[in-house]
Order: structure tokens, then sequence, then C-alpha cells
């Protein structure tokens, strides 16, 4: 049973890294739109490929509240209960399936 903890342990970390990688994306593209990059800049490019399919249905449901665009806070804000409930609850799982300690 221990290899099938240690599997959840592996993903559940790697899910974690994947998700603070993304959120770092997210703040990054947001500090970006404060400067109004070049459009035509590779990884200006890159960045918005990456972010627009996630932010561009949120901005549809919420709008822009006062003229400020919060897509990218509630997708951090969606990150951090996904890394906070999620994984923690997935290790905490993998842990008692081991029959260890949470230390």
């Amino acid at each position: 049973m221990f290899i099938f903890a240690n599997l959840l342990l592996a993903i559940a970390k790697i899910l974690s890294l994947l998700l603070s990688g993304y959120m770092w994306i997210i703040i990054i593209t947001a500090l970006m739109s404060w400067v109004n990059p070049d459009p035509y800049n590779p990884i200006v490019r890159f960045l918005h490929a990456v972010t627009e399919p996630v932010l561009r249905p949120i901005r549809r449901r919420i709008g822009y509240g006062l003229g400020i665009d919060i897509s990218p806070m509630v997708v951090i804000l969606v990150i951090l209960f996904v890394k906070y409930f999620l994984i923690e609850s997935l290790i905490e799982f993998a842990y008692k399936l081991k029959g260890g300690s949470l230390i």
C-alpha cells in the first residue's frame, strides 16, 4: 500500500508546484498589463496564450468592476483553494495510507 501512497504524494506535490507556477504566471501577466508591453514580444504572447483561456470566461461572467479587471484575483483565489484544501487533503490521505505521521 505504501507504493500507492507514494504515488499520491508525488502527484500532490507535482500538482502543487504546477499550480504555484501558474499562479506566478498570472501575477506576472497582471503586472505586465500595467505597463502595456509590446504585443509582438514572444514572452508576452506566450503569457497571454497561457492565461487568456482561463481568464476570459471569468471576465465574461464577472465583467470589470469599477474599471478594474479582477479575474486574476479570482483565479488566484481558486488556485489557493485547490492547493490548501484539495492537495492538502490528498497529502493527508496518502500519509494515512502509509500509516505514518503527517510530519
